[in-house]
């Protein structure tokens, strides 16, 4: 089963990452799934998270299983780029290099800002048809 990039619907930055991710991952090992539906507050409720902050991205690992667990901010994106493979392994390898408070440290005023920097879409963005078989409705 493929992971779960939990992203915000709604930011500009955001749907940019599931169009920097989407194109690098031939093999469909992340599937996206909205903050804003269904899927995504019950993964959440699992976990004890709150669905009404927006304000991370999250990944959620083998999801369904046993062994479901929820990655976020630093932890998330480093993730997602080690499955890229290639280069963003490499990247991904080198930034996990530096201490996970500092990461964390530079990605909370980007989260805290998005909507301002990247732009806030009035409904969650629509995946063209080649697109939608990885795509978690609501």
């Amino acid at each position: 089963m493929s992971d779960i990039i939990l992203y915000d619907g709604v930011c500009g930055f955001c749907n940019g990452f599931v169009s920097f991710v989407w194109p690098r991952d031939p093999r469909g090992r992340f599937r996206f799934a909205p903050l804003q539906g269904a899927t995504a507050r019950a993964i959440l409720a699992r976990h004890g998270r709150n669905a009404d902050v927006l304000d991370t991205v999250f990944v959620v690992v083998d999801p369904g299983t046993p062994s479901e667990r929820l990655l976020e901010r630093s932890a998330a994106g480093l993730y997602v780029l080690a499955g890229l493979g290639g280069p963003w392994r490499l990247a991904a390898t080198l930034l996990g290099w530096l201490p996970r408070r500092l990461l964390d440290a530079l990605y909370t005023p980007l989260a805290r800002n998005r909507y301002r920097l990247f732009g806030r879409l009035d409904a969650c963005a629509v995946p063209g048809p080649e697109q939608r078989e990885r795509f978690i409705e609501g």
